[in-house]
């Protein structure tokens, strides 16, 4: 896992202006501090897949969901994954808020480029798993995004048991914590040519993509 230094940036708003050399030190150091700090654990589990329309059925967990139906079109296995990078994140930014806003604003982008960047590292991991049985993935997709309502949430930390395995909880918001974590379901499909080959959607250049996620970027 890393703090992706130019993930960083983008998540600050910078869209290719000149850095300040004093920021560009202080994302050096907050990365550097962060990869040393955090621990990153991890959980996933593959259950059988159904969609019916917008109805979507993975395990025991039932959605109804428009956005996700089309992007598990036509699979019938799915994997639900829950990761995190630990407390650091959060320890740093509730430092830092109180004698330094602009590390704290630091930390925070620093912070979600680390847990991408451990949850691209897991789902790569998932990807080769899958190879050796014929079935490739389609884009991860979070409680969140599009129509897949946060709610579920719930259902994943139960049937992943993501308190007692990985130690992340949830609010009454349904908010993680540590806030630096993912839930998200890939979807596995036989079909090659309907698979992502992408890490993120914001680097592919198939705008035209059924299964593409709007505003992944953000």
């Amino acid at each position: 896992m890393r703090a992706d230094r130019k993930e960083t940036l983008r998540y600050l708003g910078y869209g290719g202006q000149e850095m300040e050399p004093q920021l560009a030190q202080m994302i050096e150091e907050t990365a550097v501090e962060l990869e040393k700090g955090s621990s990153p654990k991890s959980i996933y589990q593959e259950y059988a897949c159904q969609v019916l329309g917008d109805k979507i059925k993975i395990g025991e967990l039932t959605v109804q969901s428009h956005h996700l139906a089309v992007n598990l079109k036509g699979c019938e296995q799915a994997v639900l994954l829950a990761a995190t990078i630990g407390r650091k994140a959060d320890l740093m930014i509730r430092k830092y808020s109180v004698c330094n806003m602009a590390k704290a604003a630091v930390v925070q982008a620093a912070g979600a480029a680390c847990i991408e960047n451990y949850v691209d590292e897991v789902e790569e991991e998932i990807r080769k798993n899958a190879r050796e049985r014929g079935l490739y993935l389609r884009p991860r997709f979070s409680p969140g995004y599009g129509d897949f309502a946060l709610e579920c949430q719930r259902d994943i930390f139960q049937m992943l048991e993501c308190s007692k395995r990985i130690g992340v909880t949830l609010t009454e918001g349904n908010l993680m914590m540590p806030s630096k974590s993912v839930t998200a379901v890939i979807g596995l499909t036989t079909r090659e040519r309907e698979s992502c080959q992408m890490e993120k959607c914001s680097l592919c250049a198939k705008t035209d993509c059924e299964f593409r996620q709007e505003g992944e970027d953000l």
